[in-house]
């Protein structure tokens, strides 16, 4: 006798309880306001009781308390801000020509099989090239001034960029390419209404990555003959065996990528508001 009989009988029941099972069920759940400062909350708490208790030796890791005593000297001496402001104009500017350069090279791969011929074999040559390894190629390019620093950081931020939008414009649908034949839409309308919005998850995707992708390389170019920024900062406190200045470094490196993060987390509800997902 077949089993298949047997099975949709055994399955039946089943099948029925999840058919009438409420969709909700399935759902994350409702959002928390201030869900996602329970990760960092929950080390900063770790950190503190592991600090006042003695399993984490002072002389490893500055306790908390210490580190924000230092971190209020620092601001208010106005160390803290001027190289905090030094470090995000660095990123800002990386972060600006990455984007830039990355998003027109995916639109132009995405868009043309003549242009992802040309466009997609260097980008993923470069991809398969730690942008790190090229410090000493770009410092004997550029030097080693704001240059190769800006350069650097653009370098990282682009590969993202381009490798979301080029795949996002790749993964569209042909239906709608077959939609819009049929309803007569022109190319550029149809680029307009269709291919740019079909881009942007990809996009933005690719910016969540690539202002992560910033701070990090921050903290090394600023390490390469720098008089100013957190990296320099860092960099001169490891000299003298400063380990709660280094803390407050890694702590403004941490706040900016979370907070940046966070940002372009914002932008994508905003933007992206007639997507229906589980977290909407």
């Amino acid at each position: 006798m077949s089993q298949a009989p047997i099975l949709a009988a055994v399955l039946a029941p089943d099948t029925e309880r999840v058919a009438r099972r409420p969709v909700a069920r399935l759902a994350l759940g409702r959002p928390w306001r201030y869900g996602s400062a329970i990760g960092p909350l929950l080390l900063l708490a770790i950190w503190t009781l592991g600090s006042y208790t003695g399993l984490i030796d002072h002389r490893t890791l500055s306790p908390p308390w210490v580190v924000a005593g230092t971190a209020a000297e620092l601001a208010a001496s106005g160390r803290l801000w001027d190289n905090f402001e030094t470090s995000l104009w660095r990123a800002l500017q990386g972060l600006f020509w990455g984007v830039l350069a990355g998003g027109l090279l995916g639109l132009v791969a995405g868009l043309s099989r003549i242009g992802e011929y040309i466009i997609d074999g260097p980008v993923q040559i470069k991809r398969a090239i730690p942008t790190l390894a090229l410090i000493p190629l770009l410092m004997l390019w550029l030097g080693i001034g704001e240059g190769m620093k800006i350069t650097t950081i653009a370098l990282i931020v682009f590969v993202p960029i381009y490798i979301q939008t080029h795949d996002c414009l790749r993964s569209i649908d042909s239906r709608y390419l077959e939609l819009a034949q049929t309803l007569g839409v022109g190319r550029g309308q149809f680029i307009r209404h269709v291919i740019f919005p079909g881009a942007l998850p990809g996009f933005l995707l690719g910016l969540r990555f690539a202002v992560t992708s910033s701070w990090l390389a921050l903290v090394v170019v600023e390490q390469v003959n720098t008089t100013r920024g957190i990296g320099y900062m860092i960099e001169l406190a490891r000299t003298y065996g400063q380990t709660e200045i280094i803390i407050v470094g890694l702590a403004l490196y941490a706040a900016l990528g979370l907070s940046s993060d966070a940002l372009v987390r914002v932008l994508q509800k905003k933007v992206l508001r007639w997507r229906k997902t589980l977290d909407n």
